[in-house]
């Protein structure tokens, strides 16, 4: 299975993804899109087989992905403090992958029924989402 992480910012929310997809989906093929360079180099560092900086690969990486796992605010438009490009989240928005949102109520970004949790929580349900599509 071919995974795309997508994160920006910090990188620390797809890092941690990364780290646990790992581990628990040996056999997939992870590859990671930073929105910019900071982030690419934590998720790389975290152990993802490929990684790419910016709008194009995220382009390119959603047209071969079967998965596709980052924050909600990848769907939006300018979300992530400015990171997230129309064409960005239109590509991913149509993408045929599979897609798993961590939903973060950041960014300006609210999602009606989640509450605060642990991002550890919400990660791990991630994963075991990925799990059952494997």
């Amino acid at each position: 299975m071919n995974v795309l992480i997508i994160d920006g910012q910090g990188g620390g929310l797809g890092k941690q993804l990364v780290s646990m997809c790992r581990a628990a989906c040996q056999d997939s093929i992870i590859t990671v899109v930073g929105t910019n360079s900071q982030a690419t180099s934590a998720m790389l560092k975290a152990g993802a087989d490929y990684a790419a900086t910016g709008e194009n690969a995220v382009l390119v990486g959603c047209r071969k992905a079967d998965v596709i796992i980052g924050p909600i605010g990848i769907v939006i438009a300018d979300a992530l403090f400015g990171e997230i490009t129309p064409k960005m989240a239109t590509a991913i928005g149509q993408s045929e992958a599979k897609r798993i949102l961590i939903p973060v109520n950041r960014c300006e970004t609210l999602v009606a029924g989640v509450t605060e949790q642990q991002s550890a929580a919400l990660l791990q349900h991630a994963i075991q989402l990925l799990q059952e599509l494997n």
